[in-house]
């Protein structure tokens, strides 16, 4: 079993910046593909990036690159998400997945494991 506590949401300006972290429960963090999804009101949970157990492998939706950067520390068992440039429509509710492989997925079925959300507002 892993828990995963996401921190670092909250209100800001359309243009700036927010950091996300996700701290996870289980010392064999890095063996655990990590990724952060976000879903607005009466969406779906879209993806958003994912990274591999290692770090060596990562990537992120279209609608986010260049301006969201996922990063992992498995010595801290944490995974982040830098957000830059942030615009109104990146308002969500923001999570953390975590599946039992070291390989990225872009599916939400894909993960076992998810924290209990983190919310993101960006004012116009």
């Amino acid at each position: 079993q892993v828990q995963l506590v996401e921190s670092g949401g909250g209100l800001v300006q359309a243009g700036g910046s927010l950091r996300l972290s996700c701290a996870a429960s289980r010392r064999t963090f890095s063996r655990y593909a990590m990724g952060w999804f976000r879903q607005a009101p009466g969406k779906e949970r879209d993806f958003v990036a994912t990274i591999s157990g290692s770090g060596s492998i990562a990537y992120s939706a279209d609608s986010v690159k260049g301006r969201f950067t996922i990063s992992r520390d498995n010595a801290k068992n944490t995974v982040y998400l830098q957000m830059n440039s942030l615009k109104p429509e990146d308002t969500a509710v923001y999570y953390c997945g975590a599946r039992t492989d070291y390989s990225t997925s872009r599916y939400p079925k894909d993960y076992d494991y998810w924290g209990q959300g983190t919310q993101v507002t960006v004012a116009s």
